[in-house]
């Protein structure tokens, strides 16, 4: 009999460790799988941006060149001096980073203080308020355009940086009032009691307790804004006529002003422009991807 038990306790052994190789077995097949497909939709992802840095090292015959040439024969590095001294790049973006660091600093300032009010300031129809900005998001840009510049034509700010830079400091965005709204709502109500009974005033909670423990979700506005604001095209075409006023995405669109355009000095400018960008995202995505995870935890 104690043969017998021995025998079948031996045989469920058996059986629960080839259960576990089985297990494990299928987990390494499906992370195999899973990695696989991940590395062969970031190589679909980078063959655009690959073939931009490749191209802008060809000459423009190269570039057209069929069948496709994929490693550029010879390099030429030439081309990145050239197209940045074909145009005043050096003014474009002394322009742009001053449009994009206000904006950038409006849009924080404005969107978190809006929405430490949503979050954290019971009044009088708040979710009704609340209700009508988030209805601005159905507004197609579109439609503002022509008010817009009545407005601003009206004002004088015509072929200045004002109507690019002022409006931010107004909300900041519907979008970004929503995010971290989200993210105050996670914080715990208690920390703002503390500091109430401290006789800490609201705009203080505000200031010394939310902003600091939101960094990541303000960190993540910030690289929004940035990215909306180095790549913008419309504002300053409609609002900018000195060419001393030109940004970045103006002076990239201006290669093409005229019926021969050099493919190659435009790639190369393109691929220079790109650089801050990935920079910027580069040394903030620990944070970026941080506040993505943790907004809207709570709803």
């Amino acid at each position: 009999m104690a043969t017998l038990n021995q025998a079948v306790i031996d045989s469920s052994v058996a059986a629960k460790k080839v259960e576990r190789h089985s297990a494990r077995l299928s987990d390494r097949i499906w992370r195999g799988l899973t990695l696989t497909m991940l590395i062969v939709m970031s190589v679909i992802m980078l063959m655009p941006f690959i073939w931009l840095v490749t191209s802008s090292l060809k000459s423009q015959t190269q570039i057209f060149q069929y069948p496709p040439q994929f490693i550029p024969d010879p390099f030429r590095w030439e081309n990145y001096s050239k197209a940045l001294t074909f145009k005043p790049f050096g003014l474009y973006l002394k322009n742009t980073a001053i449009i994009v660091g206000l904006n950038v600093v409006a849009v924080v300032f404005s969107s978190s203080f809006c929405a430490y009010g949503f979050a954290r300031i019971k009044f009088p129809g708040r979710d009704f308020w609340f209700g009508i900005v988030m209805a601005t998001l159905f507004l197609p840009y579109a439609i503002l355009i022509v008010p817009s510049f009545i407005m601003f034509s009206r004002l004088g700010w015509v072929d200045t940086f004002l109507p690019l830079v002022v409006p931010p400091f107004f909300g900041g965005g519907a979008f970004n009032i929503f995010l971290l709204r989200q993210f105050f709502r996670t914080i715990p109500e208690e920390l703002a009691d503390a500091a109430r009974i401290d006789g800490c005033s609201e705009f203080g909670i505000y200031w010394r307790i939310m902003l600091p423990l939101a960094k990541p979700a303000l960190i993540t506005v910030g690289i929004f804004t940035f990215l909306a604001s180095w790549n913008d095209l419309i504002g300053p075409v409609i609002y900018l006529r000195s060419p001393s006023n030109f940004t970045v995405a103006v002076g990239l669109a201006s290669f093409r002003s005229t019926l021969d355009v050099s493919w190659d000095l435009q790639l190369a400018a393109s691929t220079a422009m790109i650089l801050p960008v990935i920079i910027v995202f580069f040394f903030a995505q620990r944070y970026f991807i941080q506040g993505i995870v943790m907004t809207g935890l709570k709803g």
